[in-house]
Order: structure tokens, then sequence, then C-alpha cells
């Protein structure tokens, strides 16, 4: 029976891997969905016809992260001699996912997103709106100036960041541990002006951003908060946080920075997941030579 080792599994995740709260969540729906599905056991025929409608039922990139949710919990029961084999060895999981590219937002409209804040900052009525707004302008800021998930800056603690240095740590998927380093004096400005404004509740709370009841705010404001800036900025398509990630990335690569660095930057594990952007990067190379070509102003005539 696994049903019964899930919660010693959770333990062992959350207190020993050290897994964040929103991927032990994800286990948690995986594996309860898996022993709804199939009773209690943990074995290759359950296994097998559970995958078979993961397959049938989500898309792929969902079915991927729930394989290898219940291949983490086999194989805990198995490194913990709670079952005699692993059934998974003798399962084929492997399948070809489409390759879909990040979306991404032009350089000129996240211009447009950052001085739509800005704006709004100049003609704030109040002095909480003003805070409200400082805040917004500097996750704005953060967002695209370093690339990190909204999770990452959403988690950010005040100890992390160093504005004076402009040094900033990041702690990303897998508890792993990044640094990255802000230069430009505007998104320095942005942050130091915010430090100010909310330093009480900095130092109450232990996060550096934090929401209307001092406490940390949530990566869903974060998404409301993209999305009305850009309503303001009249960009007329969806835009989320994430988008400042792609767009930060895609954007180095067409300025010739090395992809292995980008990589570092982003906290990608694997140099695989950082070349999703060169596909990203040759379709701008086509539209490019496509508009700007010189054998474009030669006529041969006829």
């Amino acid at each position: 029976m696994g049903s019964r080792y899930v919660g010693r599994f959770i333990t062992h995740c959350k207190y020993q891997k050290g897994l964040n709260d929103k991927t032990i969540k994800a286990y948690k729906i995986d594996l309860g969905q898996y022993f709804t599905f199939f009773g209690g056991k943990v074995e290759k025929d359950g296994l097998t016809r559970f995958i078979e409608h993961l397959h049938r039922s989500y898309k792929p990139k969902t079915v991927k992260r729930k394989i290898a949710t219940l291949k983490a919990f086999v194989n805990y029961l198995y490194f913990e001699d709670l079952i005699r084999h692993n059934p998974f060895s003798k399962i084929k999981t492997a399948f070809k996912q489409p390759l879909i590219l990040p979306k991404t937002i032009s350089l000129n409209e996240i211009s447009r997103i950052l001085r739509s804040a800005y704006a709004r900052l100049g003609h704030a009525g109040s002095e909480y709106r003003r805070k409200a707004v400082m805040r917004d302008i500097a996750i704005l800021e953060l967002l695209f100036a370093t690339g990190a998930r909204v999770s990452e800056v959403c988690s950010l603690k005040a100890e992390g960041i160093n504005i004076s240095t402009g040094y900033i740590r990041i702690y990303g998927k897998g508890s792993r541990e990044r640094a990255i380093q802000i230069e430009n004096k505007d998104v320095i400005k942005a942050l130091l002006d915010y430090e100010k404004a909310f330093l009480g509740a900095i130092a109450a709370t232990g996060y550096f951003f934090i929401n209307k009841l001092n406490a940390r705010i949530s990566e869903q404001s974060v998404r409301l908060m993209v999305k009305k800036y850009a309503k303001m900025a009249k960009l007329g398509k969806k835009v989320t946080p994430h988008m400042f990630r792609h767009s930060f990335a895609t954007l180095l690569l067409e300025e010739d920075v090395d992809i292995r660095y980008i990589q570092r930057i982003l906290g990608h594990s694997s140099i695989t997941t950082t070349q999703i952007y060169t596909h990203v990067s040759t379709a701008k190379q086509k539209e490019i030579l496509a508009a700007k070509h010189p054998r474009n102003k030669i006529m041969i005539a006829s």
C-alpha cells in the first residue's frame, strides 16, 4: 500500500529536500489524484493506466510534471525499502513534447508599461497611493532587470538584497540559490525609493515586497498589477510577469550575450531549458532579414 506513505514523503520533500510550498502543493494534488484514480497501490499496471489517462486528459507539460511527481514518490518508496521493486524501471514514460515558443513582449511594450507606472506615480493623490505605486514600479523594474520568476520576486527576503551594491540573492526552483547584480541607476533608485517608504514593514515581516496588510505580497497580486499597467499602456494584449522573464532572456540573446550566462542568470539547471530562447531569436532574425536586408533595395530590371 503506497498511499499511507504520502505524508512521510511530503515531510521528506519539505524538510530534507527543501522544496518550496508551490512544489509541495503540486505533489499533494498529483499523488491525491493518482490514489483516487487507482486506490492505495503503487504498481506497474496502475501507473501505466494512470499515465494513459493523463495523456488523454492534460496538455504535455502538465503530463510531464505529474509523471515526475509519481517518479519522485516511487523513488522515495524504493530508496526507503518500502517497496521491493521500482515499477517505473519497466514503464516507458518518455514522449515528445511539442515545441511551444515562450511569449514575449517587445522592448517598446516594456517601456510603455514602465512609463505608465511612472506617470501614475506623478499623479498619485495621496501618500498611501504614492507608496503603492512606488512598490509597483520597484516590482516591474526588478522583474525586467533580473528576469526573475514572479514567485522569486515575491519571496525575496530583506537580507537577500543590498541595494547600495546592487546585489540580489534569489532562491529558485529546487532551493537553488543564485546572485544577480543590478547596474542600472534607474532600477536602483526605484528600489531605494520603495525601501525607504516601506522600511518599517520590511523590517517587521522580513520580506522585501509588502502588501497593504503589511505581509508578503502574493504572486496573484503581482499578476493583477502587471495586467493593470499593461491595460493603462494600451497594449491590447494579455501580459504576465513571466513574459518579462522571457523578454529579458530573448533581448539579451539578441545582444549577443552568451547563452551560458543567460542560463546562470535565469537559474536554469540545464542549458537545454535556456535554448528555447534561441528559437525566439531565430524568429526575430527572420523578421529583421525580411524587413531590413539591403538586398530589398536592389531592383533588377526585367
